[in-house]
């Protein structure tokens, strides 16, 4: 296959996946039909083959580019926050979990696909895994800028704000009212961290 060719493929291949997004978001994950999809991208359904080999193949590209896509963007925005987190740990968290769970509420087919099993019988393939793999191994990374590296205390941590981005979308999804807990989740977190000796 010439480079012209390897491209413009790649780019149908996106297209698709952007598509099968939009549907996403108007009729939710489940959904999601290779009709649909097909008619939203200007082809017939059984075109799509030529790209993906199966639905599931969609959801894994889905899952796949919504976790780099998360990734990069809280790389982007603590580049721009210009925060110190050795020196305020507190400010570091607070900001990464607002950033966070402002993302998944703003994309509830994202947060659902990447974070819950909306897809009854679909688990992501390994090498869509990579992708969340990479992402949780980065929020270990920035954790650890905190001072957090104890594996008890990064179980903590997820399990806080994940609590959290469940409590907000499941009751108010279009609110704040658990997002605005955030300050106090942290504080509450690097308290009984503290307080057991750790970091």
């Amino acid at each position: 296959m010439s480079q012209r060719l390897a491209q413009r493929r790649r780019r149908t291949r996106d297209d698709i996946v952007d598509a099968a997004w939009r549907l996403a978001e108007r009729d939710g994950l489940a959904s999601l039909t290779l009709r649909d999809l097909a008619a939203e991208v200007g082809m017939r359904a059984p075109s799509l083959y030529s790209y993906f080999d199966s639905k599931v193949a969609i959801y894994d590209a889905m899952f796949a580019q919504a976790h780099r896509e998360t990734d990069a963007a809280l790389r982007a925005a603590e580049a721009e926050a210009h925060i110190d987190p050795a020196a305020d740990p507190q400010a570091w968290l607070a900001f990464g979990a607002r950033h966070w769970l402002t993302r998944c509420q703003a994309s509830i087919p994202r947060y659902q696909l990447m974070y819950t099993r909306v897809i009854p019988g679909w688990e992501p393939s390994p090498d869509a895994y990579e992708a969340s793999v990479a992402s949780f191994a980065r929020t270990r990374e920035w954790l650890a800028q905190a001072g957090v590296t104890d594996e008890r205390d990064v179980d903590l941590w997820t399990a806080t704000v994940a609590g959290l981005a469940a409590q907000q979308i499941a009751n108010e999804p279009t609110g704040r009212r658990w997002i605005d807990l955030t300050d106090r989740a942290v504080r509450m977190f690097l308290r009984e961290i503290e307080q057991k000796g750790t970091p």
